[in-house]
């Protein structure tokens, strides 16, 4: 009896100690899988880090070469400047932006902003002198650019590409003293008196109704019959406009084009098609001028002293 007593005893104890060994391996089982699922999580973060900086490292290098392509399109140099010769072409009837001066030379405010834009490019500037209406026709092949007052209208970007603006502009009406004309709908079948090829001659011959256009190739031989009385007025630009008022001054008077419903213009240089290495060096060149000060020295001496 006694021996079945130690025998069940024995058992007893032994279960106990089987039981909680298991325990502790459950225990133990826990703890690794709860390690492991850690170190999932951490794995998991690290991949999430290291795509984000992989994304940011292609966002830099994305943006480098942007600004790498940008700057090797802005360091090319045209075609056109390659010979160290800018050859201009301008319309020197239209003062105070280009006019003949006493040595016969071209000269003005345009004549003087085209050379200092040479100047900033290390090129030589060669100036002719043609017939305004001709300048755009000329690109390409008898000049490289032209300056000439010469406003940007969709006709002429059909024939060529435009610098950034440089000035803005403003058609004037000249009338002989006395003139009752006052309004644009006085301007309808009026004989009118413009240069060819400028915006002017565009308003009277598209714009106004039944008036009579007559086109000269300089914008003071229209004046001239304005002042001999073979003309009711002569649309042109506001500063040459005020420059004819005031040489016939009592004879003529310079009206605001705003009285006349008339739109602000933009002159700009006119460049051949696609050549988008040029108009990046010319617009570089412009937008350093104002920046030094010296396109309004130019303004200055050119257009606000005359």
């Amino acid at each position: 009896m006694k021996r079945l007593l130690a025998l069940s005893l024995a058992a007893i104890m032994t279960f106990g100690l089987l039981t909680a060994c298991g325990n502790q391996a459950a225990e133990q089982t826990n703890e690794t899988g709860k390690e492991t699922n850690e170190t999932g999580e951490e794995a998991e973060g690290t991949e999430a880090e290291s795509e984000d900086a992989q994304t940011e490292s292609t966002e830099e290098t994305q943006t480098e070469d942007t600004e790498k392509t940008q700057t090797e399109s802005a360091g090319e140099i045209s075609q056109v400047l390659e010979d160290g010769k800018l050859t201009v072409g301008t319309n020197a009837e239209f003062p105070p932006f280009e006019f003949v001066d006493d040595n016969g030379e071209p000269d003005g405010f345009d004549v003087a902003l085209i050379k200092a834009i040479g100047e900033k490019l290390g090129v030589e500037v060669e100036i002719e002198n043609m017939e305004f209406d001709a300048l755009v026709a000329s690109i390409g092949n008898k000049i490289d650019v032209a300056i000439a007052g010469m406003t940007i209208t969709d006709e002429r970007k059909e024939n060529a590409d435009f610098s950034d603006p440089y000035y803005d502009a403003l058609q004037y009406v000249i009338l002989p003293e006395g003139s009752e004309i006052a309004t644009f709908d006085d301007l309808a079948g009026k004989t009118i008196g413009v240069q060819l090829g400028t915006t002017g001659d565009l308003i009277a011959s598209d714009d106004v109704d039944g008036a009579e256009v007559k086109q000269y190739n300089k914008g003071v031989d229209a004046v001239n019959d304005l002042i001999n009385g073979r003309l009711d007025c002569v649309i042109i630009d506001k500063n040459p406009a005020l420059v004819f008022a005031a040489k016939f001054e009592g004879q003529l008077t310079a009206v605001d084009g705003e009285q006349f419903d008339f739109g602000v213009e933009n002159y700009a240089i006119a460049m051949p098609k696609g050549d988008t290495a040029l108009a990046a060096q010319i617009n570089g060149a412009l937008k350093e001028l104002k920046e030094d000060g010296t396109f309004d020295e130019l303004v200055k001496k050119y257009i606000e002293e005359n």
